[in-house]
């Protein structure tokens, strides 16, 4: 393998050595202008990196990624309608929802959730160095050593389903215990697809080439729509899982490596565990594979204490797909758009433009977040009663409701931890935001029973929220005394206009909506979204506007672009 290039800090050089993390001296303060490109102004817009010429910048990636995610998005919302209304909110989706998480276990803690994140910062830095052949053999490394181990954990992880099911859904009752294993088992497997496709994508990604990024998701929730459409007479809930295979294998698995290999890529097969490029791979990740974060171990938790609720998974698992739609058009696109860019530029020395980038991406992000939530906050039950009908009764959108709207509060804050996250991968280190979010997580398990005892189910998306705020504050504060990315750098201004904007539009779009006559008809709800939506876009955009802010002109910027 070819010698690893330094990594520099943002105030010293340090000692070359593979990825290193950042190390604190005795240097220039961050904040001071000196350290700013004299040639060029610091980046103006989210990410602006200066990319060359003919390859796609992260706004036009983002972009991209934002509007298949709309698709995705939409897509995803008609999959938990049909779901609804074929099956309701009970035994047999709070055990199909439940059934996600040992598969889900598996590959975050084998794997690390976030291989693909790790491995696009390696590759991105042989392709600075032009290094095709350390790139092709980091792939293979990769993908041999741990479709083995993979492959041995999903094989023991069948024959624990019983045992890990009784563990983590004490309070399921017999009928839906039995029916989670069966579920479990079948959704298994689906992990190697997954890990495939995410190492794939990795030397995708590296190249900024986000195409299948985008589209893997749709073909994958295309897939369980047809499978629910086309066995759910014949099989019932279990043609769920049969949907999810077909569209994982379809989406992220097929695509993924078709596209890879017409990119150039040469695999070659292997046992590869002793391979250089494997262990700094696995050294990379091996804090991702120990710890856990809030937003990962999240829904393990709701999923442990709802249990106790028949219909309480399936309620608030609607409620956090209707929450992850708008977040996954905003916060994931520009997640995985940013992070080659911010490998790059940590990659090649450039310390002030990676703590603007990151600084002004997150407070576009919480700026816009602070909008989004007011929408989703004022608009909440006529939303919720779109997803009304069949076996989801009045009653499932009225408590699902309460659910949606307290997750709403933190629309942006989650989005702006997966930028904090990345910036650290970026950097190469792994290991902070998984220890803070271990930590935080472990903190935040009395808080969520105490929420629950006290106050029931509607206890867990409060716990969520408050979790979820102090992890992302930890890696805010972590990069700032890292010297990687200043607090300083957050546009302080500008999150205030838009909070004061929210506030507004919240108002604007809670009195229009209710202002219109009762209704009890789907039509009738999508006129009182459209209305209560118009009062939001006028009121938030006009106040954005008579203060002053650059939102308003940089969206449209970014609309014509």
């Amino acid at each position: 393998m070819p010698e690893t290039p330094q990594q520099p800090s943002l105030f010293s050089e340090p000692e070359p050595r593979p990825l290193p993390e950042p190390q604190l001296a005795t240097q220039p303060d961050l904040l001071d202008p000196a350290l700013a490109p004299q040639d060029k102004p610091a980046p103006e817009a989210v990410l602006e990196a200066t990319p060359p010429a003919k390859t796609p910048t992260v706004a036009s990636a983002a972009l991209l990624l934002m509007v298949t995610g709309m698709l995705a998005s939409v897509l995803g919302l008609l999959r938990t309608k049909y779901i609804n209304h074929i099956f309701g909110a009970g035994a047999a989706t709070d055990a199909y929802n439940a059934a996600f998480q040992l598969p889900d276990m598996v590959n975050y803690f084998l794997v690390g959730g976030a291989a693909s994140a790790t491995l696009v910062t390696m590759l991105t830095r042989f392709r600075e160095k032009n290094d095709e052949q350390a790139e092709q053999e980091t792939v293979s490394a990769v993908l041999n050593a741990m479709l083995v181990v993979l492959a041995g954990a999903i094989l023991i992880a069948e024959l624990l389903t019983p045992l890990y099911v009784h563990h983590a859904f004490p309070r399921f009752d017999k009928e839906r215990a039995d029916l989670c294993i069966s579920l479990t088992r079948l959704l298994l497997p689906a992990q190697l697809f997954f890990f495939t496709g995410g190492i794939f994508n990795a030397r995708l990604l590296s190249r900024k080439i986000f195409f299948c990024q985008a589209l893997s998701p749709l073909i994958y929730t295309l897939g369980i729509l047809a499978g629910a459409y086309l066995f759910s007479s014949r099989i019932g809930v279990y043609s769920l899982p049969v949907g999810v295979l077909m569209g994982v294998l379809a989406g992220p698995g097929l695509l993924n490596m078709y596209m890879a290999f017409r990119t150039g890529l040469r695999y070659k097969f292997g046992w590869t565990v002793n391979h250089p490029a494997f262990r700094e791979w696995l050294r990379l990740n091996l804090p991702l594979m120990l710890g856990f974060t809030i937003g990962q171990s999240d829904k393990w938790i709701l999923g442990y204490f709802a249990s106790a609720d028949l219909g309480g998974i399936s309620r608030l698992t609607v409620a956090k797909s209707l929450f992850n739609a708008p977040l996954n058009i905003v916060g994931a696109a520009a997640g995985a758009a940013s992070l080659p860019f911010f490998a790059s530029l940590h990659a090649k020395g450039k310390a002030w433009d990676f703590s603007t980038s990151v600084s002004r991406s997150v407070s576009r992000l919480l700026a816009f977040g602070a909008l989004l939530g007011a929408w989703m906050i004022a608009l909440a039950p006529w939303l919720l009663d779109l997803f009304r009908g069949g076996s989801f009764h009045r009653t499932d959108a009225a408590e699902t409701t309460q659910y949606f709207t307290i997750f709403s509060l933190t629309v942006g804050i989650w989005a702006a931890q997966g930028i904090y996250a990345r910036a650290f991968y970026a950097a190469g280190n792994a290991r902070t935001p998984l220890v803070a979010g271990s930590l935080i997580t472990v903190l935040s398990l009395p808080i969520y029973k105490l929420l629950f005892v006290s106050q029931g189910t509607i206890g867990l998306p409060i716990a969520s929220d408050i979790g979820m705020t102090a992890y992302t504050v930890a890696l805010a504060v972590l990069l700032h005394k890292r010297r990687l990315v200043s607090i300083a750098h957050l546009e302080w201004g500008e999150l205030l206009r838009s909070v004061a904007a929210g506030g507004g539009a919240l108002a604007a779009a809670y009195f229009a909506a209710h202002a219109l006559p009762v209704t009890r008809t789907h039509s009738g709800d999508i006129v009182v979204v459209a209305v209560g939506s118009v009062a939001w876009f006028v009121a938030g955009f006009g106040m954005l506007i008579l203060t002053g802010s650059k939102l308003p002109r940089q969206l449209l910027r970014r609309g014509k672009a």
